[in-house]
């Protein structure tokens, strides 16, 4: 082989390895674009694993809010913080957004959150003031059930009245348990909406504090009862207020104090006041990737809209008059637009 030959040949030996990996690298280049390609045009993602994959997920030690308090979480939790939270309830269970987003949301680990057997907790913080636990020993929570159904049961009469699903409070899945050391409240309510064959778990922890209340709602089905309350201890467990937003560190002096004790963080909002839109959340996370044309029947099946269609413009031009006369004698209703927002406590319910 002539010198020249040779030399190039060696050249080009030297260089190959070079040009393979500059090869590699231009072929691994994309991958950032193929992952912004999992969302398209209009927002939606291409699959419900590229959206989990999108979730940031953390775990230990969180920090709720402005040092406000802590999670310590066992190994067999997670925590989406306030945005992540807010993407999963309203672009991955398909809830409407909330004008203010909650703290963040605990998850099983290792379980995905758009799976049948996934559950969630919602973590809110409500500036109430202190809530007084002295009558904590004196609430008959048999009576109060007996006072929430009737509450209930003439809510119903109003929505069946204006075209909604009736929702019945079956009673008690977990008889409500005050913890006066921890000052943690815990119980659970047993629902069903409409003809729904399936009942829904409203599972619930109040964690009192100096100034307002921690609320932490779990999102399950019913049959999961078992498994919530196997993990109840576990959240307990895990969070506490930080010095300075504790409990005991209440001052008389400088704190406002809640004008409602444990009865209505356990009541909630007065069923008949709110109209109890049930836009729930434990049954729309079964359904992600809901194609538009179904919204309606959706929507109709969790009591979003009424049950007949909206008379036409000339059917309703003579009730108008009488309805504008309502409209001057009462209030607006706002009702609840999730099961969360009926665990709160009203202002006209003081118990």
């Amino acid at each position: 082989m002539p010198i020249k030959d040779s030399i190039l040949a060696a050249a080009l030996a030297a260089v190959l390895p070079f040009l393979s990996v500059a090869h590699a690298d231009s072929t691994a280049e994309p991958e950032p674009a193929a992952a912004v390609a999992e969302v398209d045009e209009d927002g939606q993602w291409s699959s419900p694993e590229a959206f989990v994959a999108s979730l940031e997920f953390k775990t230990g030690r969180v920090v709720l809010g402005n040092d406000l308090a802590t999670l310590n979480l066992p190994d067999s939790l997670v925590f989406l913080d306030s945005d992540n939270a807010q993407r999963l309830l309203v672009d991955g269970w398909g809830n409407p957004p909330d004008d203010v987003p909650p703290l963040g949301m605990i998850l099983p680990a290792g379980i995905s959150p758009l799976a049948d057997e996934s559950w969630g907790v919602t973590v809110e913080y409500e500036d109430s003031g202190y809530v007084s636990d002295e009558d904590a020993a004196d609430i008959d929570y048999g009576d109060m059930l007996e006072d929430m159904q009737s509450d209930m049961r003439e809510s119903n009469a109003w929505r069946e009245e204006n075209g909604y699903e009736t929702v019945q409070l079956v009673g008690w899945a977990a008889e409500p348990r005050y913890d006066a050391e921890g000052k943690k409240l815990h119980w659970a309510k047993e629902l069903k909406f409409g003809d729904s064959d399936i009942n829904t778990l409203n599972y619930n922890i109040r964690v009192l504090g100096r100034k307002g209340v921690l609320v932490l709602n779990f999102v399950a089905n019913m049959d999961q009862l078992a498994e919530i309350e196997a993990n109840v201890p576990a959240v307990l467990a895990a969070t506490e207020f930080n010095p300075g937003q504790r409990y005991a560190e209440f001052n008389p002096d400088l704190d406002t104090v809640a004008a409602y004790g444990l009865g209505a963080l356990v009541a909630g909002k007065v069923a008949a006041k709110t109209g109890l839109l049930a836009m729930l959340l434990v049954l729309l996370k079964k359904f992600w990737f809901i194609p538009v044309v179904l919204f309606g029947w959706l929507g109709k099946r969790l009591g979003l809209r009424k049950k007949d269609p909206a008379p036409s413009a000339e059917e309703s031009a003579p009730a108008a008059p009488a309805a504008a006369e309502r409209k001057l004698e009462e209030p607006p209703q706002t009702p609840a637009q999730t099961v969360m927002d009926l665990n709160k406590p009203d202002d006209a319910d003081k118990r």
